[in-house]
């Protein structure tokens, strides 16, 4: 099936490795001029070429209106932004009083301003173009509270209200804004919780963990031309893990 990507520009955030980068793949096999960011150096780089003609734009999300600042030189340098996918870092794990208020501000900064200020800079020139694909990464997490990954829990939630408002806002303009929910995949994210497939994978009906690639086909077919009328949806990529309907 071709999606109709080609020729279309798309930024990727968190895009150096893992999820982000999956997804990043799958939309330059798409024919996509594609933009990667991630907080820089060589690991960005080998990504960038990697991926053959990938734009590496280095950022720290977790810095104040950088993702707006993102934005800005993405369509400087491309033209526009027709594409944006919202993929950030996990924020530090721990149980609520454990935590202390620079982990929650760096969370609320990184996980959710980082949203907010990307997609309100890319949505004037979609909406004057009357086309647009905005997904956001989030987590099963979002969903179905997750042990000791309490502020990722707490503000992920939140991110679908987001996802659902501003999707009822800008349908009209040709606009699509989704949400993927990724459940337990083998990324460095999981290697860093600790959560090996040999501890996980009981959990699952799958009984396994995903593959990045098979998150970024449905991220992929969402900004598609096919998927145009497809938005304000929370769709969880899990292997059946979660419990509620």
């Amino acid at each position: 099936m071709d999606f109709g990507l080609k020729g279309r520009r798309a930024l990727v955030m968190g895009a150096s490795a893992g999820l982000g980068y999956a997804i990043a793949e799958a939309l330059v096999k798409e024919g996509a001029t594609v933009a990667i960011c991630s907080r820089g150096g060589e690991k960005l780089e080998r990504a960038a070429k990697a991926l053959g003609a990938a734009l590496a734009v280095p950022c720290d999300l977790t810095q104040p209106q950088a993702a707006k600042a993102l934005v800005e030189t993405v369509t400087a340098k491309l033209g526009g932004v027709d594409v944006l996918v919202v993929n950030t870092g996990g924020p530090p794990s721990g149980g609520f009083e454990s935590l202390t208020a620079e982990q929650w501000q760096l969370g609320f900064q990184s996980l959710w301003m980082a949203a907010v200020d990307g997609i309100q800079a890319v949505l004037p020139g979609m909406k004057e173009r009357q086309w647009g694909r905005i997904v956001l990464v989030t987590s099963l997490a979002a969903r179905e509270a997750m042990n000791n990954l309490t502020i990722s829990n707490g503000l992920r939630a939140g991110l679908l209200g987001l996802v659902k408002t501003v999707s009822n806002e800008v349908a009209q303009h040709g606009v699509t804004l989704n949400a993927v929910l990724p459940g337990y995949h083998a990324t460095e994210r999981m290697q860093q919780l600790g959560l090996t497939d040999e501890k996980v994978a009981p959990q699952i009906p799958a009984r396994r963990l995903g593959r990045p690639e098979e998150l970024a086909a449905l991220t992929a077919f969402l900004a598609s031309e096919q998927a145009s009328y497809i938005t304000g949806q929370s769709i969880a990529v899990d292997g059946g893990a979660q419990r509620g309907f």
